[in-house]
């Protein structure tokens, strides 16, 4: 490969993760729970997740937006996995800690209006995460894959070894439980 592929191929890695970023981050806040996200900002699992994407950008062949969305997420998951194992070590179990995780979230939120339309903001953010955090293991992975991954059914369905069909019946309970909890 000469030094200008190598050059199209960084380009091209960093439009993907530009355009997948909005997503990355909101998939790493529901993914990681609420041990990892007490202890660790999304900001700083999505930058470690895109350095070492961009670090091995010359590993990736781009056949697709659905394999670049694979191989971020799987990097993602990889480093929330890697996070919580550290977190929940014996003697830095995060659960025995009480600091809020989340003040430089809400550090940044406060620059966005009123203080009361910060507190407002973060009650919604705290109420989705609930919300999410009380769903079945598979009802948050079929959720995560296709509505913040974008996977098709068929995508999901291979990912979660089941049917189409199933998958869409999962998915359209795991959206009502969700919208439920959501509204109580």
């Amino acid at each position: 490969m000469n030094p200008r592929d190598d050059a199209s191929a960084d380009d091209d890695v960093n439009a993907l993760l530009e355009q997948h970023l909005p997503g990355l981050r909101a998939w790493v806040r529901l993914k990681a729970g609420p041990l990892v996200r007490a202890r660790e900002g999304e900001s700083d699992v999505v930058q470690s997740t895109c350095r070492e994407v961009l670090t091995h950008a010359d590993r990736f062949v781009h056949r697709g937006e659905a394999q670049f969305r694979r191989w971020l997420y799987t990097t993602a998951l990889r480093k929330i996995l890697d996070k919580h194992d550290f977190h929940t070590a014996a003697r830095r179990d995060a659960r025995r800690n009480t600091g809020d995780g989340d003040a430089a979230l809400l550090a940044v939120y406060s620059q966005l209006g009123t203080p009361s339309g910060v507190a407002s903001a973060r009650e919604q953010l705290d109420r989705i995460e609930a919300a999410f955090a009380e769903l079945a293991d598979d009802e948050r992975d079929v959720v995560l894959l296709s509505r913040i991954l974008g996977f098709s059914r068929a995508e999901v369905a291979a990912e979660l070894g089941r049917s189409e069909a199933g998958v869409r019946n999962l998915l359209h309970r795991s959206l009502v439980k969700l919208s439920k909890r959501l509204e109580a």
